[in-house]
């Protein structure tokens, strides 16, 4: 589904992402973990065609990254972005039929059958409540499920997703990647960049670690979550834990008075 081989990306003069090689089959579910900076969000802007290559080369589904128009990536791949800043006071139905302007002829209204994709994906992400509310009147949390509600109305094969439950409670969290697991069970494919550590173990079936712009791991779950890997990515004392009900892996950190009494 994504085939990277070489991708380096700059800002200015400043390498942010060093030659970065991997492949994401379709039907994963991958976690793209790693320290603030480490590139993940730069990565994913330049598979959405929002930041270029500097060097290297990107396939989505069989296709050179830079032949695709937007249009035709739109229906392809959807993006969650880490924030989305929409200052008009769209109502939210609208903001979810957004994602269907790549299905529409140029120009072309909504039609009866994009309104009830755009509902439905409202009813997945509990937002049908929200659809005649104002984007610009909601909380944080309940825009970001609208957007994620708008990039499933997208129905593409691929879902790009930047922090996408970063600012939802635990339940909404939770809710989310239930759906997106049972999307991905049917074969939806997801490149996830994420901060929480336990969310990713519980739901990925692979996990991509990033550090300085460059993959510093990349394997199964159960092989790389490991108190080694965590401690070194992270540069803090990991210990890691199985989950009782699943025997996923959890990490568990520790606090610095313990640190200290334990170099102690």
């Amino acid at each position: 589904m994504i085939s990277v081989k070489g991708l380096t990306a700059k800002y200015g003069d400043r390498v942010v992402l060093h030659g970065l090689d991997f492949h994401v089959g379709k039907s994963e579910l991958v976690g793209l973990l790693g320290p603030n900076g480490s590139g993940k969000t730069t990565l994913l802007l330049c598979l959405s065609k929002v930041v270029p290559l500097h060097a290297g080369e990107a396939t989505v589904s069989g296709r050179e990254l830079s032949a695709y128009s937007a249009r035709e990536l739109a229906l392809v791949e959807a993006t969650v972005p880490q924030r989305l800043e929409i200052s008009f006071p769209f109502r939210c139905i609208e903001v979810v039929l957004m994602g269907r302007y790549p299905h529409q002829r140029e120009f072309g209204s909504d039609s009866d059958e994009d309104l009830a994709r755009a509902m439905e994906a409202m009813r997945l992400t509990d937002t049908l409540d929200l659809a005649q509310r104002r984007i610009t009147e909601i909380s944080g949390g309940e825009a970001q499920r609208v957007i994620i509600a708008r990039a499933l109305a997208q129905e593409t094969e691929l879902l790009l997703l930047d922090e996408a439950t970063a600012n939802l409670d635990v339940a909404h969290k939770m809710q989310m990647f239930d759906l997106f697991s049972e999307k991905n069970n049917h074969g939806a494919t997801f490149l996830c960049a994420m901060h929480d550590l336990n969310l990713a173990a519980l739901y990925c079936q692979r996990l991509i670690f990033l550090k300085n712009g460059r993959i510093n791991v990349d394997g199964p779950t159960m092989e790389t979550f490991t108190e080694e890997n965590l401690s070194e990515i992270y540069e803090t004392e990991v210990r890691i834990i199985p989950h009782p009900d699943t025997g996923v892996p959890q990490a568990m950190f520790v606090r610095g008075a313990e640190r200290r009494a334990h170099g102690a």
